[in-house]
């Protein structure tokens, strides 16, 4: 069975023999899956009505467990997101009811990030929807195949992190 991603390193060993394009047929799938599951995501969260990365910050708040409650600097660092971005996310978020700005207990002048009860609701359903799309798109491998996928991934991403 071959796809698009086999044409176009033939392609390139036609045109540039001299070119290791061997890489491509890793990449480029990695590539073309991103955008599928970008798009499948967007499909599944607009019902939501989220922005980009606001599903995001509701889902960490939401698996911080209860009181389902962060720092906006612990947020920031956990998304790996400037603090501009986060507060525009925020506001946003605080306009539409999902979240509420607190004083923290410990420090009054320090403010927290807590899910709201609308939020928390509007987080558990999306996050149902969000993880059936991709149960969906891996259920074409078996257990032990997503297994391996996951272990191969995890030597990629660490080795990546590592060069950077």
């Amino acid at each position: 069975m071959t796809d698009h991603i086999d044409f176009v390193v033939r392609q390139w060993a036609e045109a540039m023999p001299e070119l290791d394009a061997s890489s491509m047929a890793i990449t480029g799938r990695m590539l073309r899956i991103m955008k599928q599951l970008t798009a499948a995501r967007a499909e599944a969260l607009a019902p939501f009505g989220f922005r980009e990365g606001e599903f995001d910050v509701l889902a960490t708040l939401r698996r911080a467990g209860a009181p389902y409650c962060l720092s906006p600097t612990q947020l920031y660092q956990a998304l790996l997101i400037t603090s501009g971005a986060m507060t525009h996310r925020l506001n946003r978020l605080e306009e539409v009811g999902s979240i509420a700005r607190v004083a923290a207990a410990e420090d009054k002048r320090s403010m927290l990030v807590a899910l709201t009860p609308s939020g928390l609701e509007k987080i558990e359903q999306a996050l149902q929807r969000h993880t059936q799309v991709q149960n969906t798109f891996l259920a074409v491998l078996n257990k032990q195949q997503q297994q391996q996928l996951v272990e191969l991934l995890r030597i990629l991403l660490q080795a990546s992190e590592s060069q950077t």
